[in-house]
């Protein structure tokens, strides 16, 4: 199967759709439901890593368990691409939703049949086979918020779509608020057990929510040709066919790679400067840029060229993860982690403007669960490499006299240091790398097509 049929004589822009006259009112309903999931999801994940680094103390466990949650979302996401597009969407959603549910269910059965000592022995399978069902579960929740971004092409007039996916940043933002908050004062106050019931109802919530609702869209048209499970050849064709759309999706990636240092790195620091009922609502409050940048961008788009937007935006979130612990000051890293959020859903929102615009609609799951896919496939590579590396090598040199005596002076003092210096090499080398992003010809092609601009670089000479 290919997608070329879309895509003859390769136009900038892919055709406009009509929306239903109750289009935007019915995205809303969907963005609230997706919500009430992704709370629920995100305060579990949350919880789980929480919870094994205050029993482990480990920095390796918390960056192996953060980065397998990205490399599942890797794997699946090319897989969901293709349900999403091959069926109804609230059909996916319903789906996801079930599987979810599922997932957490088993986990609370290992949960009440294992003493805890025996799911948290790291050397032991059932800490791997608990952790495992957890994370299965949120990342089969990843399929909903692919099926989500194509409804907005569904459902939101193409002059809306900005302010649309504006929105689903702010909503992200406000789950990501509730959970870091939570999270950390369920583990706190009242231990796994409770926080798992406690994510098992709000799935069930979520999935009896969704049965009420109704996304009018007809049923998708069969495919010529043998259909795959996953239909790499026809992600490829339509990124392909949308000249330098391929070079967008590696220009968003560049955040991922950091975003796995963070992974691995940000809940130990925290956990070293705050209780975790404290961090927990530092994360809240910190999280509430999410919120902030997603109305912002809900208000006033995102510029003419949301590929420039995105690259520098990229460049500054490289600013702040370098700067926001050069010293072990507690306001210094909350303000940094806020300024960070803050911007990231204006990146979010970049990419799907661009991929909504160009790439036609039944073939848009496959292209965003592609750019999903090899977008956290940067994650846990930085997140396996950086973790035994910080755990065995950096943290302990800058604790011994030699790595205080060679960078104490950038540094400073303090309990954390080795983890400190590991977030200023990442965010330096981000700065530098969305900076030379400028003078590449992809950068000119996707811009030119985006803008619909004659392209000014020969295709035969076109490269990212």
């Amino acid at each position: 199967m290919t997608a070329s049929g879309d895509h003859t004589g390769s136009p900038s822009t892919s055709p406009a759709r009509d929306t239903p006259p109750e289009g935007f009112r019915t995205f809303l309903q969907v963005l609230v439901n997706t919500a009430i999931a992704n709370v629920t999801t995100s305060y579990l994940w949350f919880a789980l890593t929480f919870w094994v680094y205050i029993e482990t103390k480990s920095v390796l466990a918390t960056g192996v368990i953060g980065g397998t949650y990205m490399l599942l979302i890797a794997v699946f996401s090319m897989v969901f691409g293709t349900i999403v597009d091959r069926h109804r969407k609230y059909n996916v959603m319903l789906f996801a939703g079930s599987v979810t549910l599922a997932a957490f269910g088993v986990s609370g059965v290992l949960y009440l049949v294992f003493q805890e000592h025996v799911l948290l022995n790291l050397a032991g399978p059932m800490f791997w086979v608990f952790s495992g069902v957890i994370l299965f579960g949120a990342v089969v929740e990843n399929m909903r918020n692919i099926a989500l971004s194509t409804t907005v092409t569904l459902l939101v007039p193409v002059e809306r779509h900005a302010n649309a996916n504006g929105m689903v940043g702010t909503v992200q933002g406000l789950a990501f608020l509730v959970t870091s908050v939570f999270s950390g004062l369920s583990i706190g106050l009242l231990g796994m057990g409770w926080t798992l019931l406690i994510a098992i109802a709000l799935s069930a919530a979520a999935l009896v929510h969704l049965m009420f609702l109704n996304i009018p869209e007809d049923k998708p048209e069969p495919e010529a040709g043998r259909a795959t499970f996953i239909d790499l050849r026809g992600s490829v064709t339509a990124i392909r066919a949308a000249t330098g759309l391929f070079a967008l999706i590696i220009f968003s990636t560049f955040n991922n790679f950091i975003g796995g240092v963070y992974i691995a790195l940000m809940d130990p620091y925290g956990l070293e400067m705050f209780p975790v009922e404290i961090w927990g609502i530092v994360l809240g409050v910190t999280s509430s840029g999410f919120i902030i940048g997603g109305l912002l961008v809900a208000r006033f788009g995102l510029g003419r060229n949301p590929i420039r937007t995105i690259l520098v935006l990229v460049m500054v979130m490289g600013f702040l993860g370098a700067m926001f612990t050069i010293r072990e000051w507690w306001w210094l890293y909350a303000g940094g982690m806020f300024m960070y959020m803050t911007l990231i859903p204006a990146v979010e929102a970049a990419e799907q403007t661009v991929i909504q615009k160009i790439v036609p609609f039944r073939t848009q799951g496959r292209v965003f669960g592609f750019a999903q896919a090899f977008e956290a496939a940067a994650a846990p590579v930085t997140a396996f490499l950086i973790a035994p590396i910080a755990q065995f090598l950096i943290i302990p040199y800058m604790d011994s006299r030699a790595g205080r005596d060679a960078f104490g002076w950038l540094l400073g003092e303090g309990q954390a240091r080795g983890i400190a210096l590991v977030f200023l090499i990442a965010g330096l080398v981000m700065v530098l790398v969305a900076a030379a992003a400028f003078f590449t010809r992809s950068y000119r092609r996707i811009s030119a097509q985006y803008l619909g601009e004659p392209d000014i670089v020969p295709a035969e000479s076109a490269a990212v």
